[in-house]
């Protein structure tokens, strides 16, 4: 019998929270197959089997927290072909049987249809059901009453979460408000931001650029790229370039302050905002300078697929010299991002936007998109943070200038 443990999973992670276990007491595994989900303040990962066996006994359930080097499982070492005959399939659930989690309007989705949390297939972190999964799941069982009929009356006896503080009225059983325990994740995400309003000098500067000349590059040669590479052309890869570019103009943006020092980096990591379920995730593409077109696109779809599926490293979240956040991809028009520290720039993309706009003293329609620039004012002053944002649109908007450098 062995112990399985929490092995280091990044700098300055001394805690995980359990997530969803893959594998069942009694049930047999490969060597290096995920045997559990470890939620860090940083990302979702998966715990591969050390060797070929059969998971003993849980030791830490789902939601419990675990210090690294501690001990959450024990497994038997052997044949993963000879443990078949020893499980119970139907008894595996009877040890998580909260499981799995749902959020509070996925689990009142499901009262509502009188849907199990057993059918629906969570994708949220440590395995949560969204709200998203509940109606996935009504989606694609066959209806067996019409669409818009109205929902049955809700359970006799609700089940709220250990920690709901209060109960509803008798005469309004709908009235239910419900605890849900702060994932890691979500816990860091809102220190960090209330961080960054406490400790920098934030402002944002806007501008706006036309995207017609990318829009028209990415129509005329976007087929033969996917082809060549394998991943489709979009905007980011272009304002990866951007930035790289005005940051090597303006290196106040490529810096940070360490105690009564500024450090200029001479190097260009940037970070990239992507979704991870419950809050954003920022991997970052190291030494994007070197990178061309098509591995900035390839590298970008890697972290969204890993992000989606939790298997992105706690090192690949690490570092960064600037951020660029495109708020577009959900409707936002325009925002103010903020800093992610110690970095004391970050660039915002927004939703393209066909608005009228004059050129050559014609009023013509043009798909325009709101840019927006966060900086630190304590080592960023205005003329260098609306001197970089223009070169950005500029560089966007004559997209030529990024394959010259001019």
């Amino acid at each position: 019998m062995q112990e399985l443990k929490v092995p280091s999973v990044g700098e300055s992670i001394v805690e995980v929270e359990i997530g969803a276990w893959l594998k069942g007491e009694g049930e047999s595994f490969a060597q290096d197959e995920p045997l559990v989900e470890l939620i860090t303040d940083k990302a979702t990962l998966e715990l591969p089997a050390p060797f070929a066996g059969t998971l003993k006994q849980i030791l830490k359930k789902t939601g419990e927290t675990a210090r690294v080097g501690e001990a959450i499982a024990l497994l038997e070492e052997g044949r993963a072909e000879a443990a078949p005959k020893a499980q119970a399939p139907a008894e595996a659930p009877k040890e998580p049987s909260p499981e799995p989690l749902a959020m509070p309007a996925a689990e009142r989705l499901m009262q509502e249809k009188g849907v199990s949390p057993a059918e629906v297939q969570g994708t949220g972190l440590g395995g949560r059901i969204l709200k998203e999964d509940v109606m996935r799941h009504l989606e694609e069982r066959t209806p067996t009453k019409p669409q818009e009929a109205p929902p049955p009356p809700p359970p006799s006896r609700p089940v709220p979460p250990p920690s709901t503080p209060t109960q509803p009225p008798a005469d309004k059983p709908w009235r239910v408000s419900e605890a849900v325990p702060m994932t890691p994740l979500r816990r860091r995400i809102a220190e960090r931001l209330l961080m960054v309003r406490q400790t920098t000098a934030m402002l944002t500067t806007f501008n706006e650029a036309d995207m017609s000349a990318v829009i028209a590059l990415r129509k005329e040669f976007g087929e033969a790229f996917q082809k060549k590479y394998g991943v489709k052309l979009g905007f980011m890869s272009f304002f990866v370039k951007a930035v790289v570019q005005a940051l090597k103009e303006i290196p106040e943006l490529n810096a940070e302050i360490r105690d009564n020092h500024i450090v200029y980096h001479r190097y260009y990591d940037i970070g990239i905002a992507v979704g991870g379920g419950e809050g954003l995730v920022v991997p970052v593409i190291r030494d994007a300078d070197r990178l061309s077109f098509a591995e900035i696109e390839q590298k970008i779809a890697d972290f969204a697929e890993r992000a989606r599926t939790k298997k992105l490293k706690p090192e690949e979240l690490m570092g960064g010299t600037f951020t660029i956040t495109n708020g577009g991809i959900y409707g936002s028009l325009n925002s103010t991002p903020l800093l992610n520290p110690p970095q004391v720039g970050i660039l915002g993309m927004h939703a393209i936007q066909e608005r009228p706009v004059v050129r050559d003293g014609q009023v013509v329609i043009r798909p325009m998109m709101y840019l927006a620039l966060s900086y630190d004012h304590r080592i960023v002053d205005g003329r260098e943070a609306v001197t970089f944002l223009r070169r950005v649109k500029e560089l966007i908007e004559n997209p030529a200038r990024l394959l010259l450098e001019v």
